[in-house]
């Protein structure tokens, strides 16, 4: 059986208007890093044959370019971004750079007795991870600058520790998301060489705009390629010794996007509602439903688009 803990835990993000990331938010990153421990230790005890891990959002990060200071950006929202999590989650301990930020800028967390050694006794079965894309900075020597939020593709950085970077490498979705298959491959491969624990996606898919036909039926190529590329480099991925347990796409039907609501649509289902006005709430099943329910019956063996 495979319990998750929940996506709880995501890119911390920088208030409007301010240089750094407040303490509150440490602290309540600490209670929710320590709760999750707390559950897998909980789950191990009562449920001995039971495997559980933690699910964030990894963005594996790229520097801008080969500049010395761009490869320490990139290090530094590395550790910010993916190695903070997921070093408590499987290590019980703080990445040492997140923790030398957090000291240079009087936002450590208050750490009660006994918390580091419950982190320490978690010892989770596997990584579950969310990915989407992956990220790209370059160096940042002001500390004024950065602090605008968002979602995770629309972050301007941290200021004097790394500045976000628009990727010319890389195609872009209709909601400004950059692609990025082959960084999916990067990612899993980073992430298995610094933990050596099986690896389970548990969301990865497309946000787009759908249309409806008046026959009922909804044409979404550009989710089937996404798709495909993505699946794609997971077996690719296996075959650099990554160890996978699964593959989750997100989502199976239309649901509301955190940021851009019902009209960035995700599923294989289409959904007849609008963030205007509730519509009939009919369910229609997209080609890229048929696709991946061929993909499922091959277990991945045909993921042909045609």
């Amino acid at each position: 059986m495979l319990t998750l803990v929940g996506d709880v835990i995501g890119t911390l993000r920088v208030p409007e208007g301010t240089t750094n990331l407040p303490k509150e938010i440490y602290q309540q990153n600490h209670h929710q890093l320590l709760a999750q421990a707390k559950a897998m230790i909980l789950c191990h005890e009562m449920l001995p044959d039971a495997k559980i891990g933690p699910a964030p959002n990894i963005a594996l990060v790229y520097p801008a370019s080969c500049k010395p200071d761009d490869i320490l950006a990139a290090q530094n929202f590395n550790a910010m971004r993916n190695w903070f999590f997921l070093d408590m989650a499987v290590y019980g301990v703080y990445n040492n750079l997140v923790w030398a930020y957090l000291e240079e800028h009087d936002a450590v967390p208050v750490i009660e007795d006994g918390d580091m050694e419950i982190m320490k006794q978690a010892h989770p079965d596997f990584i579950g991870f969310n990915y989407y894309s992956t990220a790209t900075v370059e160096a940042s020597f002001d500390w004024n600058e950065g602090g605008k939020g968002g979602d995770q593709q629309s972050s301007s950085g941290i200021g004097g520790f790394y500045k976000s970077f628009a990727n010319p490498n890389l195609l872009k979705t209709e909601f400004g998301w950059e692609i990025d298959p082959i960084g999916f491959r990067a990612t899993i491969r980073e992430m298995y060489s610094r933990y050596h624990l099986p690896m389970l996606v548990t969301e990865n898919g497309l946000g787009a705009y759908d249309t409806l036909e008046a026959d009922g039926t909804i044409h979404d190529p550009y989710r089937i390629k996404y798709l495909y590329e993505h699946i794609k480099q997971v077996q690719l991925a296996i075959t650099d010794g990554c160890e996978m347990l699964g593959y989750n796409p997100w989502s199976a039907i239309d649901l509301v996007s955190t940021h851009e609501g019902i009209r960035k649509r995700y599923g294989f289902v289409y959904v007849d509602t609008s963030d205007e006005k509730v519509g009939s709430l009919k369910r229609y099943r997209k080609d890229s439903f048929f696709w991946y329910k061929k993909v499922i019956a091959s277990n991945g063996a045909d993921l042909e688009t045609e």
